[in-house]
């Protein structure tokens, strides 16, 4: 039984938002991921055959691509034509007991095909299937197939990146007189949380321009004042009282941030360590597993990581400067994986794998008593863009999200960070834009006190 029921029924499949999502945004998700091993197969194949050593292996691996390639072309075909989701094969991995049964739950209700299936669980089924194609493989096991992706985002947004660096340079010139005085934190942590919020995930906007994009990017003071218009709602003052009566506290990241977290840890008296939650296995194109996380203070020192050369010798050394920092943080344990930094794609851990399970947030007690523990030991817990927090729910505009989140509200201090691209939006208020919704445009920031003692 779930340990909330809302008052509300989910999101119609069929309705047009869902039929976009099934009939063009999933198969192009697919279709990349085709193209991208083909790619690499055929770079093996390529390498194999202009090498004088002799890999014995080579073969067998692009035999294994070749079956998850036809594997993923199937699929695309039987989404496309409304067919059932089948019940997903053992990988010797987490929660694939969790996904079959609520499968099973959903044929019941003649609810198991793409188009009639609640929409967020197809997605997270999606990414659970995808999985299993991977994990039982001999060569593909530890792969990301959005790995490249990921990279290519972060590549093209060198000049926001470089900027930011230049900001916490000019920080840190400055930090004497900034950390005493709250009055200068509150204006710096409003600008530090719409760059967090802003700076978005690239590769599921597809509908915004490439202007669009660097208009978001942007960390200028005119340019988040001109963002103010699209922020629906808005609790960051809640917010950054309660942070500032914390006193060397602990905040959780339920997504990777760690100019953000930088700001908090380095520049405030309230934050002295940091947790990222990073998620089990590749997941909605974009989200941070462990190997993410390793590898991205190597990218990021690298000379030749961005497609540009730095602006200046002065940005590299600020670039330089904060990654440097930020090495040192985890070398202390001032910022710090929820598990073990050599964790393995899909790898079981407590603290993990409810993440990338189908259920609401709101399930967290019941599902993951030990990591819902954990969070009740935080001082803040940040959300960005994760819609299970409220749910597959045609919430009302005017819904409080104290009411979307269910009995996860109270729990432990909640500070939500969300741009609008599907449905589900509580505590936001209409605008003129009849895709403000789903365009990636608008956002809300919302915080929910903690009330359980």
């Amino acid at each position: 039984m779930p340990s909330f029921i809302p008052p509300y029924p989910p999101y119609d499949p069929s309705d047009e938002k869902g039929y976009e999502t099934v009939v063009y945004r999933w198969p192009i998700i697919l279709t990349k991921l085709i193209d991208h091993i083909h790619r690499v197969n055929h770079e093996i194949i390529m390498r194999a055959n202009n090498s004088e050593t002799k890999d014995v292996a080579w073969e067998e691996r692009v035999e294994e691509g070749k079956d998850i390639i036809g594997k993923v072309s199937k699929l695309k075909y039987e989404m496309s034509r409304d067919k059932m989701l089948l019940p997903i094969e053992q990988d010797g991995e987490a929660d694939v007991e969790t996904y079959n049964s609520e499968l099973a739950a959903l044929e019941n209700k003649d609810k198991n095909t793409w188009f009639s299936c609640p929409w967020l669980y197809a997605e997270c089924y999606l990414y659970r299937l995808l999985r299993s194609w991977f994990s039982p493989t001999k060569h593909w096991k530890h792969y990301d197939p959005f790995l490249t992706g990921k990279e290519d985002s972060f590549k093209a947004s060198s000049a926001a990146i470089y900027k930011l660096a230049a900001t916490m340079h000019e920080l840190e010139e400055t930090k004497s007189d900034i950390e005493s005085d709250a009055s200068k934190l509150a204006v710096l942590f409003n600008e530090m949380l719409q760059m967090c919020l802003w700076f978005v995930d690239l590769s599921l906007l597809t509908n915004l321009s490439h202007d669009d994009i660097l208009k978001l990017q942007s960390v200028g003071k005119d340019a988040q004042e001109e963002r103010k218009a699209f922020i629906l709602h808005d609790d960051e003052k809640d917010a950054f009282a309660h942070l500032s009566t914390l006193k060397d506290a602990r905040v959780d990241f339920l997504f990777t941030d760690l100019v953000f977290a930088d700001f908090l840890v380095t520049y405030t008296p309230y934050v002295s360590k940091v947790i990222f939650h990073p998620k089990s296995i590749p997941w909605f194109v974009s989200d941070v597993t462990p190997p993410d996380f390793g590898s991205l203070f190597t990218s990021l020192l690298s000379p030749t990581f961005f497609l540009s050369a730095a602006p200046s010798d002065a940005d590299r050394a600020n670039l330089t400067a904060m990654v440097h920092r930020w090495q040192a943080y985890v070398a202390s344990g001032a910022f710090a994986l929820s598990v073990p930094a050599s964790t393995q794609l899909g790898e079981p851990n407590a603290l993990y794998n409810f993440w990338t399970t189908p259920y609401p947030y709101w399930e967290l007690e019941a599902k993951a008593p030990q990591l819902y523990e954990s969070l009740r030991e935080s001082g803040l817990v940040i959300f960005k863009g994760d819609l299970k927090l409220t749910g597959d729910v045609s919430w009302p505009v005017s819904t409080p999200v104290s009411e979307a989140i269910g009995p996860l509200a109270g729990a432990f201090p909640i500070l939500s960070l969300r741009t609008s691209k599907a449905d589900v939006v509580p505590t936001a208020l209409d605008v003129s834009d009849e895709k403000w919704r789903v365009n990636g445009k608008y956002a809300m920031i919302s915080f929910v006190q903690r009330t359980l003692a």
